[in-house]
């Protein structure tokens, strides 16, 4: 066995797995599950920046590797290669040469969608969410306009190389001030819901899921070190937004206040799925899985929309959606044979509070104190409650595989 030819190809993997966005436990686990298909024990320990890889084969001399880890991605149809050919190698157990071949074949074979196609994802998400939130038939439009603007600008940025934080800040200002400019032309009636829907483009959904699974998981570290990514690219968020909003105001003057719509039952079921096929094509989803990522995001919204009809609380309602698209992604994945957070993030984004993160944040620039603070912890208790909907699922789910595999 040449272990260090080993010890190459589970880092190469492991490296390609984190750098397309995979939770912390999945890329330690594919590469201890390698490593053991081969009878070679190793200690794995990754963080969203760093790896580190140890094996102490029967040579006596133990081997290393650490691979740092840049900027991640957002590539769930890489995630899911990746990880099925780390099943691959595991029930087949190759010669390091020619898993080292598959896994470069995996990487010619990555499929991405071409410019316009991307282009629609952006559209299609600005426009079900703009339309989710209350919004009319012109906000959505105008909010898909403003959500081309972000991928214009994220392109650009980087294009130089710019950093996640300097990148949310350039794509919130010029999309922010889009939606001011074509509120002073009388083009859409509610502002509020045209930036939401743009807004929700630059909220970190996936960072936000894998935190929680990594602190699930027991990754502890890695969690809070996507919980901070997390809190910056918010903050970007909201200085980029606020700003743009402050030279709309001095420009054009203030925007009128605009009740939202309560669209019926449809209207949110259509716009939840527009929304999250957008998303879905954002994040590199491909095939028929693009519906049924569409269709997990329609059953935590409409779960979430019944609790709040019958009278409970706001936040019993993102808890049991979230209960729902953790559940749903879950039993798609043992289905389809693919990742669960492929199905998870997705479904999950109608619930993520990006509206409450933008009152929020408008409270802040407008000075109400009281209501900065009191719709502040409102978001804070929205994504906590959710994340404890993603726990008890995952953990009951992991429970149950666990006491399987020792029967």
């Amino acid at each position: 066995m040449e272990y260090s030819k080993l010890l190459d190809l589970v880092s190469d993997l492991g490296y390609e797995l984190a750098m397309n966005g995979a939770e912390t436990f999945r890329v330690e686990e594919s590469i201890s599950l390698v490593l053991k298909a081969y009878d070679i024990d190793a200690e794995v320990f990754a963080i969203p920046n760093c790896m580190h890889i140890s094996i102490e084969p029967v040579i006596g001399r133990p081997l290393t590797r650490m691979r740092r880890i840049g900027a991640h991605g957002s590539d769930l149809d890489a995630v899911e290669r990746f990880s099925s050919l780390s099943r691959r190698i595991c029930a087949e157990r190759p010669a390091p040469e020619i898993a080292a071949q598959w896994l470069k074949e995996a990487k010619q074979q990555h499929r991405t969608f071409s410019t316009p196609v991307v282009m629609a994802g952006y559209f299609l998400g600005a426009f079900g969410f703009a339309l989710l939130f209350g919004g009319n038939l012109a906000d959505a439009l105008c909010s898909g306009l403003c959500g081309l603007m972000v991928y214009l600008v994220n392109r650009l940025i980087d294009s130089w190389g710019g950093n996640p934080f300097f990148r949310t800040v350039a794509a919130s200002f010029p999309m922010a001030l889009l939606a001011s400019g074509l509120e002073a032309l009388h083009l859409v009636s509610n502002i509020d819901c045209v930036i939401i829907g743009a807004l929700m483009l630059l909220v970190p959904g996936l960072l936000f899921t894998n935190a929680m699974r990594d602190i699930i998981f027991g990754d502890t570290n890695s969690g809070i070190n996507r919980i901070v990514q997390v809190l910056l690219i918010a903050v970007a968020t909201a200085l980029g937004t606020a700003v743009a909003l402050n030279c709309g105001t001095w420009l054009w003057g203030a925007p009128a206040d605009v009740a939202v719509i309560d669209h019926n039952i449809v209207i949110h079921c259509i716009a939840a799925f527009v929304a999250c096929v957008g998303f879905a094509l954002y994040f590199n989803i491909h095939g028929p899985d693009i519906a049924l990522c569409g269709i997990g995001g329609i059953l935590a919204w409409i779960t979430y929309l019944i609790l709040c009809k019958l009278g409970f609380s706001d936040l019993l309602g993102y808890f049991c959606g979230a209960i729902v698209a953790s559940a749903y992604s879950e039993a798609m994945a043992r289905i389809r044979k693919r990742p669960a957070i492929s199905y998870l993030v997705i479904g999950i984004f109608p619930l993520i509070p990006g509206a409450g993160a933008y009152y929020t944040m408008n409270y802040a620039v407008q000075g109400h104190t009281d209501l900065f603070a009191a719709q502040g912890m409102h978001t804070i208790a929205i994504a906590s409650i959710m994340a404890l909907g993603i726990l008890l699922v995952s953990s009951t789910v992991r429970i149950i595989t666990v006491h399987r595999k020792k029967n």
